[in-house]
């Protein structure tokens, strides 16, 4: 891991005004390593939602800085602030997020509908994700019919259809039995390994947590440590 993908200085995040202030995020400064696994952990309230909405550009500090890739992202422009994103993240978050009126294969294309390919190019790179992932027979069955398993697979097909640099995985567990849980977390720690993705996993899960190669441990809106578990 010879470089930060994600570096962060001084973040604050702030809601409200006055009387109602609420400061979610105190100052957090850290690093994001090319190709490494790491758990940001904490109680409900702890501020890592916050941390990770930020890391992943869904949302701007109230003070501090976030360097992705080298670039300061505060100095790039609307469409270009945009297009980085689209182009260097995927997500999976415990909720599914696919439209239930439109097939597999449309949800997990939509970002390359958003980045302009053609529809030919996104139904070849659509059904090869989905085969990875063991789904191609799927590809244009709605989203409802789908098991909670399947919809997760799908979201993750999603994720790397952009072939991304990091993925954020919210709680992508949450709404999952045990077994197969398990099953979705394997799936995500093995691309983690052989696309060397950085996957950044936001959970309450201690197990899912210890699987990371990193973890930090958030309290009160501050990162109270970090501890390291599996060698890469």
């Amino acid at each position: 891991m010879a470089s930060p993908v994600l570096e962060t200085h001084g973040l604050v995040k702030t809601y409200g005004h006055a009387e109602s202030e609420f400061q979610a995020l105190k100052g957090i400064t850290t690093q994001i390593w090319n190709a490494e696994s790491v758990a940001v952990v904490g109680k409900s309230g702890s501020g890592k939602s916050t941390l990770m909405h930020l890391l992943a550009l869904l949302d701007a500090p109230t003070q501090g800085s976030i360097v992705l890739s080298g670039q300061m992202t505060s100095q790039l422009g609307a469409r270009e602030f945009s297009q980085l994103r689209n182009e260097t993240f995927g997500f999976v978050f415990q909720q599914f997020f696919l439209n239930p009126q439109q097939t597999v294969l449309e949800n997990v294309t939509l970002p390359l509908k958003i980045a302009g390919v053609s529809k030919a190019e996104r139904n070849r790179r659509g059904m090869e994700t989905l085969e990875q992932l063991d789904m191609a027979e799927k590809a244009k069955n709605k989203a409802t019919t789908l098991s909670g398993g399947q919809k997760q697979r799908a979201c993750i097909a999603r994720a790397l259809i952009n072939d991304p640099t990091v993925i954020f995985a919210d709680e992508p567990t949450g709404n999952l039995d045990t077994a197969t849980g398990e099953i979705v977390e394997d799936i995500l720690f093995d691309l983690h390994a052989r696309r060397m993705i950085t996957l950044i996993v936001v959970t309450h899960d201690e197990d899912l947590a210890a699987k990371c190669q990193r973890r930090l441990i958030m309290q009160d809106g501050q990162i109270l440590r970090e501890e390291r578990g599996v060698t890469p």
